[in-house]
């Protein structure tokens, strides 16, 4: 990586590591490692100070346990990152692939895709690691896209929406938007027929445009605060 990379900066947890890293490093010039918690960096900050304010890509093999904040955070906060390659667990990156109707569709699904295009970069079985882990992984490209393809009058109720319609999978959108709290069984099926929608449809039957177009419509109906 430090060799193609203009800059790397590594962030790494584990202090044991970092002996081990400046080591290995050593004769890299280009390439920095800084021991902290990445959850609790200020990445805005560090592309600023460290890489010239990005744009930046994040190439990691990422803690299973971790992924999604991980991922969330590069995506949700104002990190001018262009593209994402990490390696998590399999069944995690088929959630982040997933195409509406499939069985991995869902919130995580939709949360990615909202700001990337997803590839699956390659597979990587148990057998190839040693000592041999309890899952497979997979290493997931997201390219984050240099323009919004979902525009929405709210992401906050963007995001509330698509939550709603995930939370009781197996019940109509009639019924699991009721979760929204603020949307009566009128209105909801009234927001449905706006936004073109068979209230009897179940969320992961839904595109994430057609979730864009009823969000718009629920977000009409929010009550004033």
């Amino acid at each position: 990586m430090g060799k193609v990379a203009d800059k790397v900066v590594a962030i790494e947890i584990d202090k044991t590591l970092i002996p081990i890293l400046k080591e290995t490093l050593d004769d890299l010039d280009n390439v920095e490692v800084i021991n902290k918690d990445i959850l609790k960096v200020d990445v805005q900050e560090l592309v600023e100070e460290k890489l010239n304010g990005g744009p930046v890509k994040l190439v990691a093999n990422l803690p299973y346990y971790i992924t999604t904040p991980i991922v969330m955070k590069f995506l949700e906060e104002d990190i001018p990152v262009t593209d994402i390659v990490v390696m998590v667990q399999k069944e995690v990156a088929d959630r982040m692939n997933a195409v509406p109707g499939t069985k991995d569709y869902g919130t995580l699904s939709i949360a990615v895709q909202y700001y990337c295009d997803t590839e699956i970069v390659a597979k990587a079985p148990r057998h190839m690691f040693i000592p041999q882990p309890n899952v497979d992984s997979t290493v997931i490209g997201l390219h984050v896209r240099p323009e919004i393809k979902y525009p929405v009058d709210s992401e906050e109720i963007f995001f509330k929406t698509v939550k709603a319609g995930f939370s009781q999978r197996r019940k109509t959108l009639l019924n699991s938007l009721s979760t929204l709290g603020f949307l009566s069984k009128e209105e909801i099926r009234e927001v449905l027929l706006e936004a073109n929608i068979d209230e009897k449809r179940r969320g992961e039957t839904l595109s994430i445009q057609e979730f864009a177009t009823l969000s718009n419509k629920v977000n009409a109906k929010v009550p004033s605060k």
